[in-house]
């Protein structure tokens, strides 16, 4: 893969654009809410709007929010009439903001349109579109993987873990307990852990707990096929509660053929972070296992061969009080000459929503994999894994779901998760406690009396 200074970008942009973001009437100074507030990064993002100052004028007053707060800071800011004129938040504010009269759509579709929609991942569109256009601008975001033994796949002759399919014949090659484990499944129900890998195993098979209306029973025949996978990929994990904690640490022993985890593992699977070595040879810092290793973001089941990607997307939103057109003019800034500034404040896990520009589509996606990443040691995701891995990774933005979201349902799905009653039922299934069918009626159940 070609790779193309990040520096230089800024400097081969549409002079088109940098006319525009320097002749923006409006505002001297917007201000800028971020979740984003660890030191490190919040320096990064002083720096970027610092460069966004010299560049157009406008100055930026960045503001960190812890992101538990955002909901009610926003609720009450939007109340007193006192919106900053830039959020950057979670997707499940999107849809209930924009209802709500926060967010300004047609500025943020105007955004996009200019910085052309076609340049944006598919699926992060998708998640923030509503009558007007979209809801807010998307950002960066990553996507659940099911992280593999590529090099044991390929001594074995079996196929990537794709589909349920797959993952199933790995299962049946590699598991030799305690030497391999062929899969190391969440099962400690009190853990979000587990909610994020259902949901993940249940978008793949095409099934969701609700519609545009709210709650809607899971489909028998479907819910059951993600149960019975389930079970399978349980029998084939070590006995006890098992979370991202034990998960990570047989896959980075060599104990394990597939786990799914963020990409949150990716510094440390190369050896990068000393309070997580991989331990599958002596050398802690060593990247042998991260070149032994592939990863699937979009993952199918039998009632569903097109697939989903779990996903956690992040957006820039205007607000209802905004200084229109400054706002604009910094999101559009922080989406083109300081877009490889915004992903590295940690671009583990802030893959580019926005591949490249008309100029060049795989610009940013380039950029973004020379970005360092790491703890105790630094290096490119690109240095790291191979092109195709890291077309795989940003890729799985193009198919990204959630519960609830295209249905206009994500308050309710959330709440649903969040009451575990899904964990709960699926770990007493896999106990024996009930059958499939009991199961799955026992879950319309109780999820019917969420609200």
């Amino acid at each position: 893969m070609a790779m193309m200074n990040p520096t230089g970008r800024a400097a081969l942009l549409a002079a088109a654009s940098v006319l525009a973001l320097t002749t923006v009437a409006g505002a001297d100074t917007i201000r800028f809410w971020t979740t984003e507030e660890q030191p490190e990064r919040l320096a990064r993002q002083e720096a970027m709007a610092a460069d966004f100052t010299a560049e157009t004028g406008i100055e930026v007053e960045v503001i960190p929010v812890t992101e538990s707060d955002l909901g009610t800071r926003a609720t009450a800011a939007f109340a007193a009439g006192d919106l900053p004129d830039v959020i950057y938040h979670t997707l499940q504010y999107a849809l209930p903001w924009y209802e709500a009269g926060i967010l300004d759509a047609d500025a943020a579709t105007e955004v996009i349109e200019n910085l052309g929609a076609d340049t944006f991942a598919s699926g992060a569109m998708e998640m923030a579109a509503v009558e007007e256009g979209y809801a807010s601008v998307p950002v960066d975001g990553w996507t659940q993987m099911i992280v593999y033994r590529a090099d044991l796949f390929e001594e074995n002759g079996l196929e990537p873990p794709t589909t349920y399919e797959n993952v199933l014949a790995a299962i049946e090659a590699l598991h030799n307990p305690p030497e391999m484990f062929g899969f190391v499944a969440a099962t400690k129900v009190d853990e979000n852990f587990m909610s994020q890998v259902l949901e993940h195993v249940f978008l793949a098979n095409g099934v969701s707990p609700v519609d545009e209306n709210g709650f809607a029973p899971l489909d028998e025949a479907a819910t059951i096929e993600v149960l019975e996978f389930y079970r399978a990929i349980v029998e084939a994990s070590p006995e006890g509660e098992l979370f991202w904690q034990q998960s990570r640490e047989l896959y980075f022993a060599g104990r394990a053929a597939m786990i799914i985890w963020s990409p949150f593992i990716l510094d440390e699977l190369a050896g990068l972070r000393d309070s997580a070595p991989p331990t599958i040879n002596d050398d802690p810092t060593s990247t042998e296992l991260a070149s032994m290793t592939g990863i699937v973001t979009n993952f199918a089941g039998p009632s569903n061969p097109d697939g989903a990607a779990w996903a956690d997307i992040r957006y820039f939103g205007v607000t209802a009080d905004a200084d229109t057109e400054a706002a604009q003019a910094f999101i559009e800034y922080s989406l083109s000459d300081g877009y490889t500034a915004t992903l590295a404040i940690a671009p583990e896990g802030k893959f580019p929503v926005r591949q490249g520009d008309g100029e060049n589509p795989t610009a940013f996606t380039e950029a973004w994999a020379q970005l360092d990443v790491g703890v105790d040691r630094r290096a490119p995701l690109g240095d790291l894994y191979a092109a195709e891995m890291i077309d795989e990774i940003v890729g799985g933005l193009d198919v990204a779901q959630r519960w609830g979201v295209a249905e206009g349902q994500l308050a309710l799905a959330s709440n649903m998760i969040n009451s575990q009653v899904i964990n709960r039922l699926v770990r007493e299934y896999i106990d024996g406690v009930r059958s499939a069918e009991e199961t799955v009626a026992l879950m319309n159940e109780e999820l019917s009396g969420i609200e």
